[in-house]
């Protein structure tokens, strides 16, 4: 069942022909406006949240899959939850709820950038309150509960510039990534990730908090199989786009970390890249954000409580 929290919009029930246009096969995202509870029933296509007129919306599969035809993407994620252009200013969706499903791909959420076009993100980093604008443009409070993620290669969960309060409880990710498992993106800030069972193939690490702020990483469980945990850090310069916050703040505790390297076992690394990127200066010339200092700045985060077991 759909819980939400009493100070968030609750969109009204999906229809019967709702729920059977979801379980159409189709390759083309649903836009998805109500709240569904499909009681098992498999949503066969992508869906779509978008803008203030999701806000209150989601879905309870009730342990029911979401698989769409074709290969999730970046682009082309299986669940977007995005933000749209609304002439000088955003149309963004509060409050989305997403429990008790299998997401097979990926989930992304996205404010300035949603779709894959960069310009207003980079035009809004060339401003000093650029951190203000990113996160007033960008969804906020979505809560994802008891998802089972199956990642197919592609990052499975992406939390991007300017998303807040995303919540992501008792979730199992599962599969295969060629990059982590999480990606909290730059001046994202407000994540609860509690609880979650992290046992994912990954070519890096398992969380990237990338100048990320105030998120509480908390009791979860980690398979890294030699690979890293948990990396602070501030991405300078990666496709121009100055980055304003650091990743500070942060509370990384209680954590368990199974098959960590022996010789380096890396379980939560605070300033993982300091500057060490070929792109770094491709936001230079501005005085402030990565622009003014490469460095990741990560500041005032407690860790404390990870262990390394098994």
């Amino acid at each position: 069942m759909l819980v939400q929290s009493p100070d968030l919009p609750v969109a009204p029930p999906c229809s019967a022909e709702v729920v059977r246009q979801l379980a159409t096969p189709s390759d083309q995202p649903f836009r998805l406006t109500c709240r569904a509870v499909l009681n098992g029933t498999e949503v066969r296509r992508p869906v779509l949240l978008e803008g203030a007129e999701a806000s209150g919306a989601g879905l309870d599969c009730g342990g029911g899959r979401i698989v769409a035809p074709g290969e999730a993407t970046t682009t082309r994620p299986t669940v977007a939850i995005w933000s749209r252009r609304d002439g000088a200013g955003w149309s963004r969706p509060v409050g989305v709820v997403v429990s008790d499903c299998v997401v097979v791909g990926n989930i992304r959420i996205w404010g300035m950038g949603a779709g894959g076009s960069m310009r207003d993100l980079l035009a809004s980093s060339r401003t000093a309150d650029h951190t203000t604008a990113a996160q007033s443009a960008a969804p906020l409070a979505t809560t994802l509960d008891r998802i089972r993620f199956e990642g197919v290669g592609t990052i499975p969960l992406y939390v991007g510039p300017g998303v807040t309060r995303t919540t992501v409880i008792r979730s199992r990710f599962r599969g295969r990534s060629t990059s982590v498992a999480l990606y909290l993106d730059a001046e994202s800030a407000g994540a609860v990730i509690r609880d979650n069972d992290f046992d994912i193939r990954t070519g890096r690490e398992q969380i990237a908090v990338d100048g990320s702020g105030a998120n509480r990483i908390e009791n979860n469980r980690f398979v890294l199989n030699g690979r890293g945990g948990i990396f602070l850090y501030r991405n300078c310069g990666e496709d121009g786009v100055i980055r304003h916050q650091t990743p500070s703040y942060n509370q990384i505790t209680d954590n368990l970390f199974y098959r960590a390297g022996w010789l380096r076992p890396r379980l939560v690394v605070v300033g993982s890249r300091e500057g060490r990127r070929p792109y770094c200066d491709d936001d230079a010339g501005w005085p402030f954000g990565s622009s003014l200092d490469d460095g990741d700045g990560a500041t005032g985060n407690r860790v404390s409580g990870n262990r390394a077991v098994g």
